[in-house]
């Protein structure tokens, strides 16, 4: 590893979009480093992008401390610099807000936003080293667009993510950090094979066919999260519903509501 090389640490690395940045960055020739829970993931991100250009460590984003251990091992074995923080581990939490249970609103909001925030603390001294040019990079979601029907709680995580690249784009333009979002609908990632509650029996995939929306494929959020690093947009916008959903929510938003509205049954219901 030498110093030249550019280096970005990717949360949530161990699948899904978390993997497809990683192997984006490493084709572009970075040093990737890549935290999550499941080291059995990591071990195959790992493999998929060869060991000579990645590090991986366990981590949990919702313990500041564990982010402060994982971006120093990282910034050591990357050759002392940092040059992108991504923000990417996140968990879906579908179902209407009478079916969460408590435990799963605590989880959903410490994961998708209390984490984000956590990982932005951290960063903010790696990044100061290699700026200007640097970037917080955070994957919000279309959810943050405007709220989504049958996902209350995984929406307002995502419009605070929203919230708070907008914010540090602000309060760290003087420093030539850059802070960037990426904002995709409905990816192709093992999430959407999960179970969107505890009380619900159809997967995610399913009630999203169901609402007649298209799954976008994960190597598209990786390209868009590859402009959004080197170019200047604050939100890139991934995926043909997320693109409506922006344009409709400025242009048209008393026909947002409506569809919204008329979504929520094939979101809701099981």
């Amino acid at each position: 590893m030498t110093e030249t090389r550019k280096a970005i640490f990717i949360t949530g690395g161990a699948s899904g979009i978390g993997r497809a940045i990683a192997q984006r960055f490493a084709k572009g020739g970075w040093f990737v480093g890549i935290g999550d829970v499941e080291e059995d993931g990591m071990a195959e991100t790992q493999r998929l992008i060869g060991s000579g250009f990645s590090y991986t460590q366990r981590m949990d984003v919702r313990h500041p401390e564990t982010w402060e251990s994982a971006l120093n091992g990282f910034s050591m074995a990357a050759g002392g610099r940092i040059d992108v923080v991504a923000n990417n581990a996140g968990i879906p939490l579908g179902g209407t807000l009478e079916q969460y249970t408590v435990e799963e609103i605590e989880r959903c909001l410490d994961i998708n936003l209390k984490g984000v925030i956590f990982g932005a603390q951290a960063a903010l001294p790696h990044l100061r080293k290699t700026a200007p040019g640097s970037c917080l990079l955070n994957t919000a979601s279309a959810a943050g667009i405007y709220g989504t029907s049958g996902a209350s709680v995984y929406s307002a995580t995502k419009f605070g993510v929203r919230a708070l690249t907008e914010s540090l784009d602000g309060e760290w333009a003087a420093e030539g950090i850059k802070v960037r979002s990426i904002m995709p609908s409905f990816i192709d990632t093992p999430l959407l094979d999960m179970l969107p509650n505890a009380q619900s029996n159809e997967a995610v995939r399913d009630k999203v066919r169901a609402a007649g929306l298209e799954i976008t494929p994960v190597t598209d959020v990786a390209e868009a999260a590859w402009d959004a690093v080197h170019g200047d947009r604050l939100h890139t916008v991934v995926g043909k519903t997320a693109k409506r959903a922006a344009f409709a929510s400025r242009w048209m938003p008393g026909k947002m509501r409506k569809m919204a509205r008329a979504r929520a049954d094939a979101l809701t219901t099981d």
